[in-house]
């Protein structure tokens, strides 16, 4: 019913740690689907000499680097069941995370009209990201978490199908785009199953894409303006408004593009966010 896909690239030293955890997994009613990214270190023989041991399924593909919103698109494209849950090389599911997923989803009714669970990534076993509590609803959106107060980052288990429906876009000369792009998409389309548990422990690491915002946002241009574009689409009057048009401005600058044109609102608001789309520039931002 499951599969647990992980992108990589160049991550052989920290693989082991999601590799035991899986093996530790109290349902073994799963299939771990790598897309390694175009590794130059031993994640190939590394992962090889796991299916030999042959102590869960695993299914592993290698292609040319392009980022990890392209490998996503190919996991999906080969996924043969009906959920799909992302789990990054720097992060691990705790011991009874497969079993909880599916004991979850088999209990929930009408599951063909939501868009899958949403659960709690922890620092560790007992604490949440950020410290962050889902409020006392059944089901929600992830933008209705958000606006009800909920913080950190969660781990997200998806059907299949939609997420074929909404894959990440991608641009030429571009490498990444924030996920939110594809999950905003979603939740226009149906709410999540909240299921307050932890499912996965993460760490941030120096060399992932976490880190490297700043860079990120400097190289992907057209991704992070998509992003805006939608943020902007989908949200209401309020300082936060303000801030993605601030951001989308800077962006249509970076690409020589009107923002009057790009920017999905009204002309008198996108004025009043020209002061803080220069602030951005000032500090560095863009």
């Amino acid at each position: 019913m499951l599969t647990v896909f992980t992108p990589t690239y160049n991550r052989a030293y920290r693989l082991p740690q999601a590799y035991e955890a899986l093996c530790r997994q109290t349902d073994k009613n799963f299939l771990w689907l790598i897309i390694d990214d175009g590794s130059t270190d031993n994640t190939e023989q590394l992962v090889q000499g796991w299916i030999q041991e042959a102590k869960i399924s695993i299914e592993y593909h290698k292609q040319q680097n392009g980022g990890k919103m392209r490998a996503h698109n190919r996991a999906v494209k080969l996924c043969r069941t009906e959920l799909f849950v992302c789990i990054d090389s720097d992060d691990y599911l705790v011991d009874d995370a497969v079993e909880s997923i599916l004991n979850q989803w088999k209990s929930l009714e009408g599951k063909e009209h939501l868009a899958g669970i949403v659960a709690y990534k922890g620092s560790d076993c007992s604490h949440t990201l950020s410290g962050g509590k889902f409020p006392g609803v059944a089901t929600a959106t992830l933008q209705e978490l958000y606006e009800k107060g909920f913080t950190g980052d969660t781990a997200l288990i998806h059907r299949t199908e939609l997420l074929a429906q909404y894959p990440f876009p991608s641009f030429e000369g571009e490498n990444f785009i924030p996920e939110a792009v594809s999950y905003d998409r979603i939740d226009q389309c149906c709410p999540l199953c909240v299921f307050p548990k932890i499912l996965a422990i993460c760490e941030y690491l120096d060399d992932g894409l976490s880190r490297s915002i700043e860079a990120l946002r400097e190289n992907n241009p057209k991704g992070w303006l998509l992003y805006y574009q939608q943020k902007i689409e989908n949200s209401k009057f309020s300082v936060l408004r303000y801030k993605y048009i601030s951001h989308a401005i800077c962006f249509c600058w970076k690409l020589k593009q009107n923002p009057m044109l790009q920017i999905p609102a009204h002309k008198a608001e996108i004025l009043a966010s020209f002061p803080g789309a220069y602030m951005l520039r000032i500090i560095g931002k863009l």
